[in-house]
């Protein structure tokens, strides 16, 4: 029997782990995938290259102190995401892109050396090898009165895990879709769980590494936007780690889920020939390294792939509340108060829960 059990290893459940390691009591954290991170991910675009983030890649420090404070306590190397004045805009299909200057555009965005995934590797560093389990996909969830089962599916065996206390790090539209409850959660939890965009869900991202960054040399800073119908990339940036010296540009898909799944094999070429119409010749040798989030299971749904118009309101209040007398909860970025979707977020709500934890364990002691 755990005290406490975590499913999902991402920023949420590594740093809702971290801090309980200190407090005593058993603890695990089970994840689905055969990495941890969840939506934070960083590979190298070839062998031996630098690690650059193919989920989330920036943090604010004016506005997001938890992440801030995080870095630097993990001892982790950040620096200034490469900006100026100059964006370039390719409105048309046919033509040039035309420089516009409206000055910087990123707001003071600060990267991880290395890639984000660092933060999270750091903070698994610190757990047990029998507090971390990969490749564990829950199924059900069931009360039993004064602990919780959960039901998972590790590799092709079923695995029953019993805690006194439950943490769902995971957003809630995964959740609802692909996971029972034993008893059945109300239909308002459902409705609102279903309700509860997976933030970045229903994105991709594409990452180019270059020799040199001749964009530079050619006065440009990376940004561009592309407005046009046939766009393949609706927005660019310098996705170098500058003080690893790698060289590289990365992008937003402007095609719809849909549309990238059936076009999945020519994907990097459409986006080098985008990149090269945009920067020039240069970038015409690339292989770019394409991460499409809606086609995983673990981060979207089909809901998902319909996207949100701008940023949806999340922390909605029965997300956040404890179910089943206590012994339920709810992570993930989606059910913050603060930064809802961002990395903020998730540090956020893994701060909620272990604050709660600590006064059930205090009220338990007192009884």
């Amino acid at each position: 029997m755990l005290d406490t059990a975590i499913v999902g290893a991402g920023l949420c459940g590594l740093a809702l782990a971290h801090g309980l390691k200190g407090r005593g009591g058993r603890m695990a954290v089970y994840e689905a995938r055969n990495r941890i991170g969840g939506r934070i991910l960083s590979q190298a675009t070839q062998p031996g290259g630098t690690p650059l983030d193919l989920g989330p890649t920036w943090y604010w420090p004016n506005s997001q102190p938890r992440i801030t404070r995080l870095v630097a306590d993990l001892g982790l190397e950040s620096f200034l995401q490469r900006d100026g004045e100059e964006v370039l805009h390719l409105k048309a299909a046919g033509e040039a892109p035309v420089p516009l200057k409206p000055g910087p555009i990123h707001d003071g965005a600060r990267r991880v050396s290395g890639g984000m995934a660092r933060v999270v590797h750091a903070l698994a560093q610190t757990l047990g090898p029998d507090e971390l389990q990969l490749e564990h996909v829950l199924k059900a969830v069931v009360n039993q009165g004064d602990h919780v089962e959960l039901h998972f599916l590790h590799g092709y065996e079923p695995r029953i895990v019993r805690a006194r206390q439950v943490v769902l790090a995971v957003p809630p539209r995964v959740l609802e879709e692909g996971v029972q409850f034993t008893p059945a959660l109300d239909g308002r939890m459902r409705s609102l769980m279903r309700a509860t965009p997976t933030w970045m869900a229903g994105s991709a991202k594409a990452l180019a590494s270059f020799e040199h960054p001749f964009w530079q040399e050619d006065g440009h800073t990376g940004n561009a936007f592309v407005t046009h119908a046939q766009a393949v990339l609706s927005e660019t940036f310098d996705a170098g780690d500058a003080p690893r010296h790698q060289a590289a540009l990365g992008g937003f898909l402007a095609l719809a889920p849909a549309l990238r799944e059936s076009f999945r094999s020519g994907l990097p070429m459409l986006v080098r020939s985008q990149l090269t119409q945009i920067f020039g010749t240069a970038a015409e040798g690339c292989s770019p390294l394409i991460q499409d989030w809606a086609s995983e299971c673990y981060t979207a749904t089909p809901l998902d792939h319909t996207l949100p118009d701008g940023h949806p309101e999340y922390g909605q209040r029965p997300l956040r509340l404890a179910h089943w007398n206590d012994k339920l909860y709810f992570g993930s970025s989606e059910t913050a108060a603060y930064g809802g979707g961002y990395m903020e977020g998730a540090l956020e709500a893994a701060g909620r829960i272990l604050h709660e934890l600590a006064l059930d364990r205090a009220l338990m002691e007192l009884t």
